[in-house]
């Protein structure tokens, strides 16, 4: 019997970004108006589900041109966040000056961002999984999956936004390697419980204890209308099978016992410090498959959405010139080094400190602060307050801040 194969449809475009979160969104977008062919691929049928995180971003002024939040995509508007010690004790930490935070709704923001990237001109494939790349001479070709058809994309260069199992940076040979230490194994529940307006309104909170969280934190955040994003993360490490999701039900028993939970999801984020480089020939990364999220708070939206637009911009530079080799694409690794990775480096270093924090250390921390004015939201700011409060404590972490 003759065997059948299926023969890949091929397409042409100047520029591949391989995922539509927001990272690739952006991108997409930013390279699309700079009048560049571009195709951006979702292996998801649906952009935006499922929301695997906990939705909260901290917007500064100088950034919110390129972050342009749309009222639909906001839950609520935070003052700040709030921090519990192992003993009970917190610290408030206000809103910053030039700096808002939000609580989003996920799946609207990202399908938000992929709405603008096709109305500035990329063609969006859902349902269309990248299988391999290969390069050759100036040209690379992503092979994918689309509706379960194999298509073959040759572009000039492409972009992963794959996420931080990232298949792009394996196939391009990017050393991605991450250490369970500089891994989170992470639990979220979408809840509702009357007691959120009353008790949990305002603020982005997050408890710390090494019994409820080795290594990491639980986080409340409301969305407004009795809902909230109730989550733990769990240093890679000191997480088995099963752990986090343990964890985060016993906490949601201790404190609202009659939750609703609507909805359940896990996964892992990079912890680590910045990668030395997140390119190669005719390949960029960004997002969480570039270890761009922020180490200490887990937080990676803002960082993917401004990553996403450098990556946009030095494809456009590349693709005109002609030139899209390691060379030519390392003004990308010294602009997002310059920016955002100098601020993941810092976290880097402070995470490593805090992880080393006995419980009692938690809460002698937390009564050097106690009742102090801390009105900041960034990483930065608030250590260098802690550091002032209790120097001796905080000495090993000098090196981070200064």
């Amino acid at each position: 019997m003759r065997k059948i194969t299926k023969t890949s449809l091929k397409m042409n475009c100047d520029v591949v970004v391989v995922g539509a979160g927001p990272a690739g969104s952006m991108a997409a977008r930013m390279a699309a108006e700079a009048g560049l062919d571009v195709v951006l691929l979702e292996k998801r049928q649906e952009i935006g589900e499922p929301v695997r995180c906990a939705e909260g971003v901290s917007i500064r002024s100088e950034h919110a041109e390129i972050i342009r939040l749309r009222p639909e995509w906001i839950s609520t508007k935070v003052k700040g966040a709030k921090l519990y010690a192992p003993g009970g004790s917190s610290l408030i930490i206000g809103e910053q000056q030039g700096c808002t935070g939000y609580v989003l709704e996920r799946k609207l923001f990202d399908r938000g961002l992929a709405i603008e990237a096709a109305r500035a001109g990329a063609r969006v494939l859902v349902k269309t999984a990248a299988t391999g790349l290969k390069r050759d001479g100036s040209s690379t070709t992503v092979s994918a999956l689309h509706e379960g058809e194999p298509v073959q994309i040759e572009a000039s260069l492409v972009i992963g936004a794959d996420g931080v199992e990232s298949k792009v940076a394996g196939w391009a040979g990017i050393d991605r390697g991450l250490l369970p230490e500089d891994t989170m194994s992470c639990a979220q529940f979408l809840v509702l419980d009357r007691s959120i307006d009353q008790n949990y309104q305002d603020y982005c909170h997050f408890f710390f204890g090494n019994e409820m969280a080795p290594g990491g934190y639980v986080w409340i955040f409301p969305k407004g209308g009795h809902l909230a994003n109730v989550g733990i993360a769990v240093q890679g490490s000191q997480s088995s099978s099963g752990k986090p999701l343990h964890l985060l039900k016993s906490f949601l028993a201790g404190t609202m016992p009659g939750a609703s939970i609507l909805q359940m999801v896990t996964g892992g984020i990079p912890a680590s410090r910045p990668m030395k480089t997140a390119v190669s020939d005719g390949v960029m990364l960004a997002g969480d498959a570039a270890h761009q999220s922020d180490p200490l708070s887990g937080g990676g939206i803002v960082n993917a959405v401004l990553a996403g637009a450098m990556a946009g911009e030095v494809a456009a530079g590349a693709v005109s010139r002609g030139d899209a080799s390691r060379e030519a694409l390392a003004e990308y690794d010294r602009r997002w080094k310059a920016s955002i990775g100098r601020e993941i480096e810092m976290a880097y270093r402070a995470k490593e400190f805090f992880i080393r924090l006995s419980d009692d250390d938690f809460n002698r921390l937390a009564g050097s602060f106690q009742e102090k004015n801390i009105s900041c939201l960034e990483n930065k700011d608030l250590l260098k307050a802690l550091f002032k409060l209790n120097p001796r404590m905080l000495w090993s972490l000098k090196s981070a801040l200064f």
